[in-house]
């Protein structure tokens, strides 16, 4: 009997559990089960009575599990389980409330801005206050742990 896979994944705001075991010798298939706060969302099973009596078996098994782990991850962060899961579903993509475009000012107005404009000295434009040395930049090469420990698990590449 193989021991079992267990990783926590964050999909769109939702924390998800994936969990595989082996049954053993005397029930030989593999289970993987994607929890969502203790319900299960989805699983999948696969017998190996067929192959029990390869040599190697728990190699064999293991590697099974592994892939078969990896592949409900790629599931869920693909969508397939999107339907079955409201608040994936409805997260938004982009922000819930979009930028509003400034009202235009009316003709006497924007005539009174642009004189009061051509009279002022030209002020410098505030900057942006820079992060505290150490601080590294915000890109994608800055994931969580959890991000990258998942995208190896499904592609098998370091990013």
């Amino acid at each position: 009997m193989v021991l079992g896979f267990n990783h926590n994944i964050r999909y769109k705001g939702v924390l998800f559990h994936v969990q595989t075991e082996d049954s053993g010798k005397a029930n030989p298939h593999i289970i993987t089960l994607l929890y969502r706060e203790g319900t299960i969302i989805a699983s999948a099973k696969t017998s190996y009575a067929d192959i029990i009596k390869v040599e190697q078996l728990e190699a064999v098994v293991e590697s099974i599990m592994k892939e078969q782990h990896k592949d409900m991850m790629r599931r869920l962060k693909n969508g397939e389980f999107d339907a079955r899961i409201p608040e994936a579903a409805a997260a938004p993509q982009e922000p819930a409330v979009a930028p509003q475009a400034p009202e235009e000012p009316a003709p006497q107005a924007q005539a009174a801005q642009t004189q009061a404009a051509a009279q002022q000295t030209p002020a410098a434009a505030p900057q942006a206050p820079e992060p505290p040395k150490g601080t590294p930049p915000t890109t994608p090469a800055n994931r969580s742990l959890d991000e990258v420990i998942l995208d190896y698990l499904i592609t098998g590449e370091d990013k």
